[in-house]
């Protein structure tokens, strides 16, 4: 049985490579990112400011335009992100390392706390700027944009964007 995934949005020297946790299942079977309806990600970008309208999945490509990118830790995708084991996460992490160290994002951002603190080893783990780097990168910490997450709000989720894009500008 083949893994579903999908591939990046990348590109050397982005402003922000935001990373979310792994793919849905519905995203990858479209094969863009953040792509369930429900999802905030776009919304919640559009409104902190980053894009200049509010962009649909099948447009992610056109964030590299904009000095901003998508990957995932994890590229197996899920029907939920708790589907994941902490094995998982963490060697996601390390190749999340990797690839910062590669492309060199000025900022990268991931979209889930949970995640986050599991991945990285981070249990206290607020959302904002944090104290470690990936690669040489400064990392930001988001929540999931996730119509499943209902943690946040909307209106919530474009604040904390709006700080990430304030610090990065």
């Amino acid at each position: 049985m083949s893994k579903l995934t999908i591939p990046d949005v990348i590109a050397p020297g982005l402003r922000v490579l935001f990373c979310g946790i792994n793919p849905g299942l519905y995203s990858a079977a479209v094969g863009h990112h953040f792509a369930r309806p429900g999802n905030r990600f776009w919304q919640a970008l559009h409104r902190a400011g980053f894009t200049p309208r509010l962009l649909s999945p099948c447009e992610e490509c056109e964030l590299v335009q904009l000095g901003y990118g998508i990957t995932d830790i994890v590229e197996r995708a899920t029907a939920k992100a708790d589907e994941l084991t902490a094995e998982e996460l963490e060697e996601g992490a390390r190749h999340l390392t990797v690839k910062a160290k590669r492309f060199d994002p000025k900022f990268v951002a991931v979209l889930g706390i949970g995640a986050y603190r599991r991945a990285f080893r981070c249990p206290q783990a607020k959302p904002g700027q944090q104290n470690e780097v990936v690669g040489d990168s400064k990392l930001w910490v988001l929540p999931n944009p996730s119509g499943l997450n209902g943690h946040y709000r909307l209106e919530q989720l474009v604040n904390l964007f709006e700080e990430l894009r304030k610090t990065v500008e």
